[in-house]
């Protein structure tokens, strides 16, 4: 791995750049007046909906119009509850207009397309397990197939009066090669950068009560937090600066690693780090913090500012897939793993500053407004 300082400084603009590409793909919707709302898919209507890559039939239950003050999610807009066909009344949720399209052959055949792309995708990494499992015999049987093949093939031309030789053979052999390369480079150009993380497993227990607390037991990460996610990341700062670590490039990449998880966080906290129970809170820590009407302009805080470890943790081991989304080179993305590898062992360090011991009962009434 290149540590120079050439290449940390183009680690930082390409860290850079795709910070931007992720915040460009979180879209806000524009404030409208509710009244004067036509939705653009009707109740009862049969569309099809996003969960996850793919498309689904669905049909929409209701449909609304969130502003601030009615937001479950802390995303504005046309929102549609949505009842997936064949699926339990578990999954059905609220989405966004952008998560919606209309039922017609257009985008049935974009549907089928991208359930052929995903099914392409698993054999290809099938068929690669596969390839390196049977190489060995595979080539043995070529090989005497080859020879068998060579002789009778031999014989069948010496029979014919032809030449041993032939062009077309060896024409099919080269446009054979030639795919083969063309397939390679396509894959090579597809091929999504790809970090893999060893959670430790202390965090891994944190991550598990974490999820039973809020999914099962009804409760909240109490807010604001301390330290916060800000906080966490300003000591992990010093931290770095200050350790015998062996981290590359610490005064080049430290700076822009630190506010890209920053900005990072904020992008994705209301959009991926949240369970459903814990939206409403999140709407009300919007309120308080950002959009409220007593919220004094220039003393608005972050999310990062607000939300502590847990949800910190929670963006990091979701990480690998936020990085499959950018343009990074292999050579960044070991990089950043080193890094985010020193951030999980730090907050290992300091589990009991850093993590809740207890979380709070949620209210009744808000218990009530989350389930229904």
């Amino acid at each position: 791995m290149f540590t120079g300082p050439r290449h940390a400084a183009s680690f930082a603009v390409r860290t850079s750049t795709a910070t931007s590409l992720f915040i460009a793909n979180s879209k806000v919707n524009i404030h409208r007046d509710p009244d004067a709302m036509s939705t653009a898919y009707a109740v009862n209507e049969i569309v099809l909906c996003y969960h996850g890559p793919l498309l689904y039939e669905a049909k929409v239950m209701k449909a609304a119009y969130w502003d601030e003050t009615t937001t479950k999610t802390g995303v504005l807009g046309e929102h549609y509850f949505i009842h997936y066909k064949g699926w339990k009344q578990t999954w059905d949720e609220w989405v966004p207009s952008s998560r919606v399209l209309k039922f017609n052959e257009t985008n049935r055949a974009h549907q089928k397309s991208l359930n052929e792309q995903v099914k392409q995708s698993t054999a290809q990494k099938e068929g690669s397990t596969s390839h390196h499992k049977h190489s060995a015999s595979t080539s043995s049987n070529v090989a005497s197939s080859s020879k068998d093949s060579g002789a009778a093939s031999g014989a069948q031309r010496r029979k014919d009066g032809g030449a041993t030789g032939g062009l077309g053979g060896s024409t099919s052999r080269k446009r054979g090669r030639d795919e083969m390369m063309d397939s390679d480079a396509a894959s090579s150009k597809m091929k999504k950068p790809e970090m893999k993380l060893d959670v430790p497993d202390v965090l891994k227990v944190v991550l598990v009560d974490d999820w039973e607390a809020v999914t099962k037991n009804n409760q909240l990460v109490p807010l604001p937090r301390s330290p916060t996610v800000e906080d966490i990341l300003a000591e992990f700062k010093e931290h770095c600066a200050s350790s015998d670590s062996k981290l590359p490039s610490k005064e080049t990449v430290l700076p822009t690693l630190i506010s890209g998880l920053q900005l990072y966080f904020e992008r994705s906290l209301g959009n991926n780090l949240l369970y459903r129970f814990e939206r409403g809170q999140y709407a009300e820590a919007r309120r308080q913090n950002i959009t409220g009407q007593h919220v004094v302009i220039g003393e608005e805080k972050t999310m990062g500012e607000v939300y502590g470890a847990e949800h910190l943790l929670r963006m990091l081991v979701n990480l690998p897939a936020m990085i499959a989304q950018t343009s990074l080179d292999p050579e960044s993305v070991a990089i950043l793993r080193e890094y985010i590898v020193e951030l999980m062992n730090f907050m290992v360090a300091n589990k009991t500053r850093f993590f809740l011991q207890e979380y709070e009962n949620a209210p009744s009434h808000y218990v009530a407004q989350m389930r229904s």
